[in-house]
């Protein structure tokens, strides 16, 4: 699957990244790690100090795929509101949840002072909007969710809104603890640390027939065979073509990278900025001064059909950019469209599937995918160490509804 489309400005901020060989050879491990994307840097790192023999392939380069597309809010809430999970899973479950996802941008943030690769991790507000003042009571409903598990979280009013921003709207939730980074030096920081531990990393070798063997589970590599004693597939929407979940979903969302800007006026704290509307627009800042704004969802991918309108989509976002900061003068420098893929229930998912026998699927899937994928890699390493995590109930494949338990 292509999974990207058009240019990235993320490459261009790190144009001389380390590189990897390729498989050579037959290999044994402990743990073999298929993908070499955000995703699979965070279980390299988490399995990194652990005293496995770790082994990772990628089939093209370190950090490229829909690494590269990553516009790299990091935040706790999702697409879906906590309030409507709790329909699905119990305020228990939602609640821990949370918890996870609060501790997944903690450990981000001590990600960031462990490797020595700067990944531009920074600490910022998240502003969630409300589209429609139809949508205010749904928002109202979130906030006092919120508040009684005492968040730092504040509710802003329009008038608050006008004061802060060059546009307006009749609400919004401000998240204070989120933050943002560079998406593909985060990966080949996560890498490097890792390798400094001893991980074994290869480029240009793509892995075909994964499958159980009596001691865990082997992939072919060219005319090579890795056996494992497990393998986890973190290759993020390419771990669908190895298999299907149920639960997963696709659209093609796209993406527009500005030229540097003069300033920031009317963009409160260079705030990260979501909405609830359905599909909705997401935009941030970059440390050299760049906006990046995303969304226009397709409800299907088709990488052919993307690229014939990529132009209107661009200008489409520019408009939308310019609406709601139009002292700014804005020139698109970058735009892409790429591969987006979430659940139907809102959760990410940890795949432990009978015709992979000896595998494991982490499944980072939805809009802050990058905070799901530190969470799942957490619980994976726990339970490859043979601690008992009880959080791997709540992502696993099979969990069901548990609004009644």
């Amino acid at each position: 699957m292509k999974l990207v489309t058009g240019s990235s400005y993320w490459a261009t901020t790190l144009p001389t990244p380390k590189t990897y060989p390729a498989v050579t050879e037959p290999i044994t491990c402990d743990v073999l790690i298929v993908g070499g994307g955000s995703s699979a840097a965070q279980c390299a790192y988490y399995l990194a100090d652990q005293g496995l023999d770790v082994v990772v392939v990628e089939k093209n380069e370190i950090g490229h795929g829909s690494t590269l597309a990553n516009t790299a809010l990091l935040q706790y809430a999702g697409e879906k509101l906590f309030t409507d999970l709790i329909h699905q899973f119990g305020e228990n479950w939602v609640n821990r949840h949370i918890t996870l996802c609060r501790q997944a941008i903690d450990d981000i943030e001590t990600a960031s002072k462990t490797c020595q690769l700067d990944f531009q991790y920074k600490r910022r507000q998240s502003a969630y909007f409300a589209s429609t003042e139809q949508d205010l009571p749904k928002l109202q409903k979130e906030m006092d969710y919120l508040e009684t598990l005492k968040l730092p979280v504040e509710y802003a009013s329009q008038e608050t809104i006008q004061s802060r921003y060059s546009f307006t709207k009749s609400g919004a939730i401000f998240f204070k603890d989120d933050a943002e980074f560079n998406p593909y030096r985060f990966t080949h920081s996560l890498f490097d640390y890792a390798a400094s531990k001893g991980v074994r990393i290869f480029e240009q070798s793509p892995v075909s027939n994964i499958h159980g063997t009596p001691k865990g589970a082997s992939a072919r590599c060219g005319s090579h065979e890795i056996d494992a004693k497990h393998v986890i597939i973190a290759a993020g929407y390419d771990g669908l073509d190895i298999h299907k979940d149920k639960n997963a979903s696709f659209v093609c969302t796209f993406t527009v990278t500005t030229d540097p800007v003069a300033n920031f006026d009317g963009w409160y704290e260079r705030s990260l900025i979501w909405e609830t509307a359905r599909p909705y627009y997401y935009m941030r800042t970059t440390p050299d001064n760049r906006i990046i704004i995303g969304g226009l969802d397709e409800t299907r991918y088709d990488a052919n059909a993307q690229q014939k309108h990529m132009h209107h989509k661009r200008e489409q976002l520019m408009q939308e950019l310019s609406a709601r900061f139009p002292h700014l003068e804005l020139s698109p420098a970058f735009f892409s469209s790429a591969a987006y893929g979430g659940t139907h229930d809102g959760l990410p998912i940890i795949g432990r599937y009978e015709s992979h026998p000896g595998c494991t699927f982490l499944f980072g899937l939805g809009d802050n995918g990058t905070v799901y994928s530190m969470v799942l890699a957490r619980i994976i390493t726990d339970d490859l160490l043979g601690k008992n995590n009880p959080d791997i109930e709540l992502y696993k494949d099979t969990r069901k509804n548990r609004s009644r338990v």
